[in-house]
């Protein structure tokens, strides 16, 4: 089982609010909350005993996403976010420009979903597990419908993730009741990647049995008109926990990270990098590389292997 990430005693120190060049001052009163959801220039905040309340934004402000935690005000209307409090982590994707953005803070667990149908694609699940680590995040892999699971390929295929040290998880629609999930959950915070048609929305269904909490959670922007059909929402769990759900988050572009970010996120990489003949060496061809003979050796898995060839040409190609 993998350790978990956790801040240590000086990062927890170095979590302090963020005031923008909006002129607020340090001794200016508010008090902490967590973004629900973002519309725009407002966001919906959770404080004390899970109240919500919508707030304006401070003009300049960068503008949160769900998870993030803030500095309010109460105004007269509504609520006003002074502040952002630093980030611990932030998911992003490239928007039709190209342009990196934030969907969402502060995660502890991304659970990457794939099933027997559709098939699932190998080289996908490698890049949400590079993601993960870009983001210093633990992905669980979830295997399910696994009740139309015919022959022993993707049981051995996540046996070769649990070797690596990744939690891994076998679930169906026949456990209505999401124990396996809530176990693994806990009191963290968790967003669901994934191919389309892999059963994600089963899952947040058995995690939030109660359609209510979720429509509950923006009823009071209902009257408020939304411009959005697609944001990114919070949702507390009924044991514990909460679940950020973010429609179409299915695949991540990596081709802002260096390619030692993407070597990272391969862990069986890591006792031989730097090991190889040459310095500059592409783990292609090359004579003497450390990669290469691991995986002649069955020390590195071919299909891991030609995953990383293939995010490493993708980022040649800026893809």
């Amino acid at each position: 089982m993998m350790t978990k990430h956790r801040l240590t005693d000086q990062q927890a120190r170095r979590v302090k609010a963020q005031r923008t060049h909006s002129g607020i001052e340090s001794n200016d009163a508010g008090e902490a909350g967590v973004v629900i959801a973002s519309y725009g220039k407002q966001v919906l905040v959770e404080h004390d005993n899970q109240q919500r309340t919508l707030c304006h934004l401070r003009a300049h402000l960068q503008p949160p996403v769900a998870g993030d935690r803030v500095i309010w005000m109460p105004s007269e209307e509504a609520g006003v976010v002074s502040a952002l409090i630093e980030r611990r982590n932030v998911l992003e994707r490239p928007d039709i420009r190209g342009r990196l953005r934030p969907i969402a803070a502060n995660i502890d667990l991304m659970l990457v979903v794939f099933a027997p149908e559709p098939a699932p694609q190998p080289h996908l699940l490698d890049r949400y597990l590079v993601a993960a680590a870009y983001i210093d995040v633990e992905p669980v892999l979830v295997l399910n419908k696994a009740d139309l699971i015919k022959g022993t390929a993707l049981t051995e295929q996540l046996t070769v993730y649990a070797a690596l040290g990744y939690r891994t998880l076998i679930t169906d629609h026949n456990m209505p009741h999401a124990e396996d999930l809530i176990a693994v959950i806990g009191h963290d915070t968790l967003i669901l990647v994934g191919q389309s048609g892999v059963g994600k929305s089963s899952l947040i269904q058995r995690l939030l049995p109660d359609a209510a909490i979720r429509v509950g959670a923006l009823s009071v922007v209902a009257d408020k008109g939304r411009h959005t059909t697609t944001t990114t929402e919070l949702f507390p769990l009924p044991l514990g926990g909460r679940l950020i759900d973010s429609p179409g988050v299915r695949d991540f572009g990596l081709s802002h990270l260096p390619i030692e970010e993407v070597e990272r996120g391969f862990r069986e990489f890591q006792p031989l990098l730097g090991h190889c003949r040459f310095r500059d060496c592409r783990h292609q061809s090359e004579p003497g590389c450390a990669l290469l003979n691991a995986v002649s050796e069955g020390v590195i898995s071919p299909q891991r292997f030609d995953s990383y060839l293939r995010i490493r040409e993708d980022l040649q190609s800026g893809g």
